[in-house]
């Protein structure tokens, strides 16, 4: 919402006092505001949540988007809609050198991912009926302010506690020979607000930065940061077999004009300066 108001728009935004899987409720809001672009990201994001509550999963990223859409046909049918959705509804690539762009198969894995599919479909369906849809693929980001449900906020608060004596030396991870696509999230949202441009097509486009690193990888950054040097111990309960996820955001920047400007070594050294100073407070 800063983000916006800073570019000249006038916001309006929602937490939990609306709830999206009421159709009554996020109908009044949209009746009220009258908003000419609708930016939807309320969501269960958690890959490992959403096999806890599949059930929960469907109500908040299907039937909340259904309802977000059907309010908006009704009540600002001129609004552009900006649905978020996530590199995990594509295939798993063959090798790490394989990037991703928009062309690429789905095949969603997770609850999260299935639904969040499902709703990208509800989208296309709304076009149709004359909606301006604009479907957003975004990969891997983090930044200060993560929750550490997400793997890298999660190896920076654990190291960060480690390296201020809170935490005993021990690190449990998952696979670490995967890799993915790691964006700041300042970069998405200048991307989200590039596409709220009525010159731009109503289109599926990829938010992402083209650049590969390992799970491995960033661990191993984050702990040179910390100059910590904790026992490394693998718990199945976190393990997933080994995928690639690069995305070609091609299409995004031929249309926009946007590249992510963050490196990813500033990346890690924001949320581990972020998480040390979290846990080293009173």
């Amino acid at each position: 919402m800063r983000r916006l108001a800073e570019a000249g728009h006038q916001t309006f935004g929602a937490d939990r006092e609306v709830d999206i899987t009421k159709p009554t409720v996020i109908a009044a809001a949209l009746d009220r505001f009258a908003p000419d672009a609708v930016i939807h990201l309320a969501a269960m994001s958690s890959v490992a949540q959403s096999f806890r509550e599949p059930e929960r999963c469907y109500q908040l990223n299907f039937v909340g988007t259904r309802n977000l859409l059907a309010a908006a046909i009704r009540h600002c049918p001129q609004a552009r809609v900006l649905l978020i959705g996530s590199a995990d509804q594509y295939a798993a690539a063959t090798s790490a050198a394989t990037a991703i762009d928009e062309s690429m198969p789905l095949k969603p894995r997770s609850p999260y991912a299935r639904t969040k599919t499902a709703a990208e479909m509800l989208g296309r369906l709304a076009m149709r009926k004359g909606l301006d849809v604009v479907r957003v693929r975004a990969f891997n980001h983090t930044g200060a302010g993560q929750n550490d449900q997400f793997v890298v906020s999660s190896f920076a608060r654990q190291i960060a506690r480690i390296r201020l004596g809170k935490q005993e030396a021990v690190m449990r991870v998952g696979n670490l020979e995967s890799v993915r696509d790691f964006l700041h999230v300042d970069d998405v949202i200048r991307a989200y607000l590039a596409l709220l441009g009525r010159q731009v097509p109503a289109d599926t486009y990829n938010v992402a930065s083209g650049r590969s690193a390992t799970i491995q990888q960033i661990l191993d950054h984050l702990l040179t940061l910390a100059d910590v040097k904790p026992l490394i111990e693998a718990d199945p309960a976190r393990w997933r077999e080994t995928d690639w996820r690069i995305g070609d955001a091609s299409r995004l920047t031929a249309v926009t004009g946007w590249q992510p400007e963050i490196s990813l070594e500033t990346i890690l050294r924001e949320l581990y300066e972020d998480w040390l100073a979290q846990e080293g407070s009173p």
